[in-house]
């Protein structure tokens, strides 16, 4: 069996998002001779420096936006924060390599779309620098997600080209008030959960089906290794194995109990968003969300507070401690060929400190990446059980090809419906493995 490559050997998840549109979009800056850029010429005649961050998140530019003026009243350094919006960044950052007009600092995004601009030389290679002090600023697996490695398919040059104070990982937010549960007692397993669920009468629970091969990869993890996990990615082992049917029959027995709303997972092009917005209004009691989700809320309903996370449970007849996957999150690439790159390469340095990313985490309700912090229960409630899975996240070396990601958000909406038995959604998730592998 040939074996399938995933974009390069990441160890991690920062590849979750591969998509054609990605692809096209990394061949149209290749195509525009982006990647022969010429150095541009100091502009720092009057001896004051100015930085440009161009930032992709809406959801991180008040805290961004608050640190850029804290750090020019301490340093001298202005730093100006250019927030396009998530949909016309890239673009945007695409026009700005075609032009020689990059910006000092720029955010990391998905590694297929920022793979050209790593390769025109447009991201200094931060791996000397990360293998002194600097590293303690993160956890060891966000290095290592991070890393691209010798021979990645993604024809990147071996290094490390972003540095990140956000850590992703999955697990379930609760409205305590709608389902009866509290922070204190929250339950640990899969069968406790439901059936705290069940004993509610307005304690639904709702996952976007997007969002169900997370779903599923952060329950099978009960049964399966790393490893194991990534050799299914790879089609080296079967999605028809017993630990994939198990991971499959906790929706089965969550819809058996009567708790997911209308006995169907939300479907449809906003189908997470729709998710997010019924559990920030306060009409769903629970919802399976990555730990972004908490800004999202800070945005959608910031009078909302009454809520917490809690991680990826334990399922009965598990062999395996349960690890939720995991994504380098919110960070950033520095330009080497900039006016000041050691100027932005110390900002950068400034951004990710502990007090710094304290500051995400309050401001923008970010989970940080720094170990300590993590530890040191600063971290908000509604983060609490999001970064209780930072130290055991899954990290491996491949993940869902595009194809079979699709196979499992249509066969886990139709296990839910009733319309296939787990062995008929597991025997066409597998033959759209076997079409890529």
């Amino acid at each position: 069996m040939r074996t399938t490559r995933y974009p390069h050997t990441f160890r991690g998840a920062r590849r979750l998002a591969l998509a054609a549109g990605g692809v096209a979009a990394a061949m149209a800056i290749t195509l525009a001779g982006c990647s022969s850029p010429q150095p541009a010429e100091s502009t720092e005649s009057s001896g004051d420096v100015e930085l440009t961050f161009m930032n992709q998140s809406r959801g991180q530019e008040a805290a961004l936006t608050q640190l850029a003026e804290q750090y020019g009243e301490e340093t001298g350094v202005a730093v100006t924060i250019d927030s396009p919006g998530p949909a016309d960044y890239l673009p945007k950052l695409q026009a700005r390599a075609q032009s020689n007009t990059m910006p000092d600092i720029y955010s990391s995004f998905q590694a297929t779309d920022m793979a050209p601009f790593y390769k025109a030389g447009w991201a200094m290679d931060l791996t000397s620098e990360l293998e002194g002090e600097w590293s303690d600023d993160f956890s060891p697996a966000i290095i290592e997600m991070s890393t691209f490695e010798e021979g990645n398919n993604l024809d990147v040059p071996a290094g490390i080209y972003t540095v990140h104070w956000e850590t992703q990982t999955y697990g379930f937010l609760v409205n305590p008030a709608l389902t009866g549960m509290t922070l204190e007692d929250a339950p640990t397993t899969a069968e406790d959960f439901i059936d705290a669920l069940a004993a509610s009468d307005a304690g639904s629970f709702s996952v976007a089906a997007s969002l169900t091969p997370q779903f599923l990869q952060a329950i099978v993890s009960n049964w399966l290794t790393d490893e194991e996990i990534a050799a299914t990615f790879n089609g080296e082992e079967s999605w028809e194995q017993d630990a994939w049917r198990e991971a499959f029959q906790v929706l089965v027995d969550m819809k058996d109990a009567g708790v997911i709303a209308n006995d169907a997972l939300v479907g449809g092009q906003d189908d997470n968003p729709n998710v997010e917005s019924s559990f920030f209004t306060q009409a769903m009691g629970s919802i399976f969300d990555a730990s972004p989700g908490v800004s999202v809320g800070l945005r959608t309903n910031p009078e909302f507070e009454d809520y917490f996370s809690v991680g990826i449970p334990a399922v009965d007849g598990g062999t395996e401690d349960p690890r939720s996957p995991g994504v380098p999150g919110k960070g950033a690439v520095i330009n080497p060929k900039g006016d000041h790159p050691d100027e932005a390469l110390a900002f950068v340095k400034w951004l990710t400190e502990p007090e710094q990313q304290a500051v995400f985490a309050e401001v923008g309700r970010i989970l940080p990446t720094n170990p300590e912090l993590l530890a040191s229960g600063d971290v908000p409630t509604q983060l609490a059980g999001f970064a209780s899975g930072v130290e055991t996240v899954q990290v491996m070396s491949a993940t869902f090809a595009t194809d079979v990601r699709t196979a499992i958000v249509a066969e886990a909406q139709r296990v839910v419906l009733g319309e296939a038995t787990i062995d008929e959604a597991l025997a066409n998730i597998q033959a759209a493995q076997d079409r890529v592998s």
